[in-house]
């Protein structure tokens, strides 16, 4: 589903974030992505998201090249993502219910449809009860379990995360790593970029540890 081949990012002063990374990562995988701050995981989120565009090697998604894509085939290629962040992106004038439905409203996705599948998002993630809410009024940990339904609803096929539970506690943290492995179990693919060792350990999936953009098996 994912393959680098080579795959190199550098930045200004000819500083490297990714260098002659080779992976792959099959269809309906659960991979961790960990390492030290600056070692390039977020930078290897980035490309997958087509944020950013590969200074050597190939990225390829579903068997495209991503250095390939037109402008609106990035747009069609993320329809098929969900992308979590770490402090959650929510907007804060929509409601709960709004902030879950905005991705299908952009999409021209129709109202009722907006209706029923964002309902089953929140009563996925328990938080039904709150819809009206605005997400300054919700806990670290709700408003999490909220961007984790906002990048699902769209039924994504890849679902990308950038150190998810950065600001959650031990517990939270991994009531929110169940959430991940239960859509994992429906043959969503997950990829989670996380320096929590011991979260990895505890989820007990595949993980790769990334060196100065450089690669090994294992947290």
């Amino acid at each position: 589903m994912i393959e680098t081949s080579h795959l190199s990012k550098v930045y200004r002063e000819g500083v490297y974030a990714i260098r002659d990374l080779s992976i792959n990562i099959e269809k309906g995988e659960f991979l961790f992505i960990t390492g030290p701050s600056g070692s390039g995981k977020s930078t290897l989120l980035k490309l997958l998201l087509r944020e950013e565009l590969p200074s050597d090697g190939q990225l390829k998604v579903f068997g495209r090249n991503l250095s390939d894509l037109t402008p609106r085939q990035v747009q069609e290629y993320r329809r098929s993502l969900g992308f979590i962040f770490q402090d959650f992106r929510l907007i804060p004038r929509f409601t709960v219910f709004q902030n879950v439905a905005f991705v299908m409203r952009v999409l021209g996705v129709p109202p009722a449809v907006q209706q029923r599948k964002t309902f089953q998002m929140l009563k996925w993630v328990g938080l039904q009860h709150r819809m009206n809410a605005n997400p300054q009024e919700l806990s670290g940990g709700e408003q999490q379990r909220i961007a984790i339904a906002r990048a699902l609803v769209n039924d994504p096929q890849l679902v990308l995360a950038d150190e998810p539970t950065g600001n959650l506690d031990p517990d939270l943290s991994l009531e929110i790593m169940n959430m991940f492995r239960e859509m994992n179990a429906r043959g969503t693919t997950v990829v989670v970029a996380t320096h929590d060792r011991e979260l990895i350990r505890r989820v007990d999936r595949r993980a790769i540890t990334l060196e100065h953009g450089h690669f090994s098996e294992g947290a």
